[in-house]
């Protein structure tokens, strides 16, 4: 497997424009946003007046001001026209961008390198085999990673704990002209359940994939409560996709993605050889952390981690 850092570079819907004071500076569609980023070491390469024109700001330790609020902090909006969600789009895709309550928008600009690798693989699969390739998405909250491979013709199975996250999801995909598949094109069929026990019961099922995306969190809550600790609970996962996936047949794929703070993306390579101790003689791969590159400056916000390999 290959050390490969992936860096992403923006795209008409999405740039970040400066970062530093342990904050980011991000524009999703047509708002601008100051995120926490506790990669930021560095100091804002932009003047304090171009940050003030943000049209919104999460802060931890207080209280929120006509945005959603959380446990541990909450949106200021500088601007009455900010709405509470609004539509973006990637390749053709269609999806809506929010103001939760966890600092987060629902989308994750770095993972477009990940969503780009998905299509291309997708892709091959239909150029390799007859009939639809099979993917399953494990946590695929949003359903970006679930919409970019079924747009290219993939029948996705997309797994989700939370029946609010597969609603954003399932808005997502009509947003985008993708619902069930037919026998012409792929389509996503929508799981509420825990990750690991679904991965389970489709292993006593028999059944099988041709490429499995996972992208846990580090510590999470199935349907009826079930607790996931990604320490404990990623072996498994891991184990019952090598059980899931057509590991004998070319082109197949597993791609895990990871944002638990405090792990490298050894770690993540180290566990999917785990679960897949010949990764190395029938696969080809990389891994690696994923970047957000700033604009104008050189300069990238690390994002999260990786590993991915494709069966030879």
């Amino acid at each position: 497997m290959e050390r490969l850092d992936l860096p992403v570079r923006g795209w008409a819907d999405y740039e970040l424009i400066d970062s530093g004071d342990n904050r980011k500076l991000e524009r999703y569609g047509n708002y601008v946003l100051i995120r926490p980023e506790t990669q930021a070491l560095w100091r804002p390469s932009r003047s304090a007046d171009v940050w003030k024109r943000a049209d919104a700001e999460f802060r931890f330790g207080e209280g929120g001001e006509g945005g959603p609020r959380g446990k541990g902090g909450g949106w200021r909006k500088r601007a009455a026209s900010v709405p509470d969600s609004w539509e973006m789009s990637w390749n053709g895709l269609r999806f809506t961008a929010r103001l939760t309550s966890f600092k987060h928008t629902g989308v994750f600009p770095e993972q477009a390198a990940n969503w780009e690798w998905i299509a291309e693989r997708t892709d091959a699969l239909r150029s390799q085999q007859k009939g639809i390739p099979r993917i399953l998405n494990l946590f695929g909250y949003t359903g970006i990673a679930s919409m970019a491979a079924a747009a290219h013709g993939a029948d996705v199975t997309h797994c989700d704990a939370s029946k609010q996250s597969n609603t954003w999801a399932h808005d997502n995909a009509r947003s985008s002209g993708i619902d069930r598949g037919d026998d012409r094109a792929g389509g996503i069929r929508w799981i509420t359940d825990d990750a690991l026990k679904f991965a389970e019961r489709e292993v006593r099922r028999d059944a099988v994939y041709d490429g499995i995306i996972l992208d846990p969190p580090a510590f999470g809550r199935g349907a009826k409560g079930e607790v996931f600790r990604i320490e404990e609970h990623l072996p498994k996962v891991l184990d019952a996709c090598a059980h899931l996936l057509a590991a004998s047949r070319p082109g197949a794929f597993l791609l895990l993605n990871g944002y638990a703070a405090g792990y490298a993306p050894l770690s993540l390579l180290q566990a999917v050889e785990g679960s897949f101790p010949n990764i190395a003689k029938t696969s080809r791969g990389e891994y690696g952390e994923l970047h957000i590159a700033e604009q104008g400056t050189g300069r990238a916000v690390p994002s999260g981690i990786y590993a991915r390999f494709v069966v030879k």
